[in-house]
């Protein structure tokens, strides 16, 4: 029966119910680009044809017993079907069978043989001529147009669940088996190439061949799916395991933690903080399907799709359908069946879905797992991306500094102090400390200083027959060398290798100067060095620090260099005397400081303490009395602090120092990688769970012509 229900919200839409006399709770399903074939009343096979529901519904008989496999062929002329059961595995030709429909005669099938064992998978090779028939723990090969057998292969120890032809290599087949590993075949010769360990304690029941990236994904009763790389070279290696539970958790978690972000009123698609009040949360989700997904991302400005897509696939469970990112290994969607509950299945047994070719639409079957229901859904993907994108109301964020700031700002600070320098006073001073530190000596005769004697009539005459041949002196010939980048230019092979120390001694930080000349590197040993970017000559040794140094910094002016040490201080040193100028005690802050670096052109200190960040401005005075030289006269005033939003531990911050940016990103303990804006001194976003373990370093691209 047709579903009455209409159109039912803007994501999902019921397209068609059928109720069969049979339970449906594992029923195959099969889904091609203008067809949808399932069982009806347990040995009938019925197509419905989502392109052009008027057609009458297409009842193909001719089993006696319980289907349990169906599959569509690869090419659209002629579109065949083939159909398993205990006592046959039929082939149909959709075309000859829909005129025949026409004509009010019976479609008849072609019958290619019965199998010994009930045959879970079926699989056509790309050009249809062959046809895989997985029935126990055997892989037959059958050629379509003899009817014939043409080679079995064996080696699973389970019951074989999916197979799978590969697209660029016209011999080589795929499957996976209730043994819980893959294995790989040469079916022309009847050979296995390859086979893995087991992956896991759970059935693999679903399997899926991404030609693009040349990829194998499968996935286990459990909910965990493993990505396998089948380029040349690399001996299929895992390239990433995904827990669906988690991901879902974690994607969930994106969206309640990101501030101002929200649904329109009267959107049917419930946020899933509310599904989780109601108590529906579900443990794991059973890979039960596996397809190919040509996603198309949200345009941020426009609100349509952007033109680029993006390789995802479909993950079918049974009570959730999930939209996998190839490239990130993030859940780009979740459909949970029980948050649109006029749906006629809410719990699935199988489930098959198909990407429209051109339409930003999806098909998706599904049987009932405690019914005998079967629903053709149609999905709609820019809706579905459209409600979980979350997009924010308000400014967009941008590295470079797009306005002034504002006088509510703490950045405001450092603009009104350099806004209007006092050059006399500077100079005065200057004066003053260069004479102050000279001694005073007596002559007994004073030289005249000429005022006495006749005005020079030229004072001064410029040489302008010089010629420079557009040549530069070689004082400035060899400074700032910069060649443009290209991937030619990437380092291969080890020029140089220096020892820091006789004994063995960590590295533990490097970083080079702004300029590229010169590197500054922390050590274990509680020294700080400075090299040359060649590596040549002695290095500046920086000593003071009673632990092994965590960080170091360059100012961008290469004048001053910090370092924070596990003792907990942070020493701001002279790069041209090698000794320190300013210090911040152990008690400076009640937590130790994790990172530190120069921030605004230098007006700044950032660091972080435990889950905050402190904004510092500082003043370094370089006039020391001998007497006391260990005590600087530099000072320094916390003027802003501001915590993360989870109160979690900062480990790692970054900000970029060579221009003016109001953009600071926080690592913290808890996964979480946030962002300031600090123009408006705030929170601007919150990613959550961006690794599976806390992350120690971040950094931004500081749009440097090195890098």
């Amino acid at each position: 029966m047709p579903s009455t229900g209409g159109h039912m919200s803007d994501i999902v839409t019921e397209r068609y119910v059928v109720e069969s006399k049979q339970s449906a709770a594992h029923a195959p399903l099969a889904c091609s680009t203008q067809h949808c074939a399932f069982p009806l009343h347990g040995n009938h096979v019925c197509v419905w044809s989502p392109k052009d529901p008027s057609h009458q519904l297409l009842t193909l008989q001719g089993h006696h017993h319980l289907i349990t496999a169906m599959v569509f062929g690869n090419q659209i002329d002629p579109l065949l079907l083939c159909s398993a059961s205990e006592d046959y595995i039929i082939m149909w030709n959709m075309d000859e069978c829909r005129e025949k429909a026409l004509k009010g005669l019976t479609p008849r099938g072609t019958v290619l043989g019965s199998p010994l064992q009930t045959v879970l998978c079926l699989r056509f090779s790309p050009d249809d001529r062959a046809l895989a028939v997985c029935a126990g723990n055997k892989i037959s090969m059958m050629d379509v147009e003899k009817q014939s057998v043409l080679v079995e292969l064996k080696g699973h120890q389970g019951s074989v669940t999916a197979v799978e032809f590969c697209p660029w290599q016209a011999h080589t087949l795929f499957s996976v088996s209730e043994d819980r590993s893959f294995k790989v075949w040469d079916f022309c010769v009847g050979s296995l190439i390859y086979s893995s360990s087991i992956l896991t304690a759970y059935p693999l029941l679903n399997l899926l061949i991404n030609e693009e990236n040349q990829q194998l994904v499968t996935g286990s009763a459990d909910g965990q799916l493993w990505i396998f790389s089948l380029m040349e070279g690399h001996h299929y290696h895992c390239v990433a395991h995904v827990d669906l539970r988690k991901k879902k958790e974690t994607f969930t978690t994106r969206r309640m933690m990101t501030e101002q972000y929200g649904l329109p009123e009267g959107h049917q698609y419930h946020c899933r903080y509310e599904v989780d009040k109601r108590g529906e949360a579900e443990a794991t989700f059973p890979v039960l399907n596996l397809a190919h997904c040509d996603l198309c991302l949200p345009d941020s400005q426009g609100g349509g799709l952007a033109p680029e897509c993006t390789t995802c696939i479909w993950i079918g469970s049974s009570t959730a359908l999930f939209i996998l990112n190839l490239a990130s290994f993030e859940l780009e969607a979740a459909l949970h069946l029980k948050e649109f509950q006029s749906l006629s299945v809410q719990v699935a047994g199988s489930c098959a879905v198909m990407n429209e070719p051109i339409s930003a639409k999806a098909v998706c079957i599904l049987s009932s797992m405690f019914g005998s229901k079967i629903a053709v859904l149609e999905i709609s993907l820019s809706a579905l991306l459209s409600a979980q994108q979350c997009p924010r109301a308000g400014r967009m964020l941008s590295v470079l500094a797009s306005s002034c700031v504002l006088p509510t700002s703490p950045l405001y600070f450092g603009i009104i102090k350099e806004k209007f320098p006092k050059l006399a006073n500077t100079k005065r001073h200057a004066v003053k400390s260069a004479v102050e530190h000279r001694p005073l000596v007596f002559h007994t005769k004073v030289k005249s200083s000429g005022y006495t004697s006749a005005p020079h009539m030229a004072m001064f005459s410029p040489k302008t027959n010089i010629k420079h041949n557009n040549r530069r002196s070689s004082k400035y010939k060899n400074n700032y060398k910069c060649k443009e980048y290209s991937e030619s230019f990437l380092p291969r092979n080890l020029i140089r290798q220096v020892a820091v120390a006789q004994a063995p001694v960590a590295v533990t930080c490097l970083q080079f100067s702004g300029d590229g000349q010169q590197l500054a590197c922390g050590l274990g040993n509680h020294l700080s060095l400075v090299f040359d970017a060649s590596l040549s000559g002695a290095p500046a040794a920086f000593s003071g620090h009673d632990g092994a140094v965590n960080t170091v910094c360059w100012s961008h002016d290469k004048r001053w260099l910090l370092s924070t040490a596990r003792d907990r201080t942070l020493r701001v040193w002279s790069v041209p005397r090698t000794e320190f100028v300013m210090l911040l005690a152990a008690d400076a802050f009640p937590k130790p400081v994790a990172s530190a670096q120069f921030y605004y052109m230098d007006t700044f200190i950032l660091l972080s303490s435990g889950p905050e960040f402190c904004l510092l401005k500082y003043h370094i005075d370089l006039c020391r009395d001998d007497i006391r030289r260990y005590k600087p006269k530099s000072r320094y005033k916390p003027i802003f602090r501001l915590p993360t939003t989870s109160a979690a531990d900062i480990t790692s911050l970054s900000a970029v120092n060579d221009f003016y940016s109001h953009i600071i990103l926080t690592a913290g303990r808890d996964r979480t990688v946030e962002v300031f804006d600090l123009n408006a001194g705030c929170s601007a976003a919150v990613l959550a769970e961006v690794h599976s373990r806390p992350v120690h370093r971040i950094c931004q691209n500081k749009v440097c012509s090195l890098l």
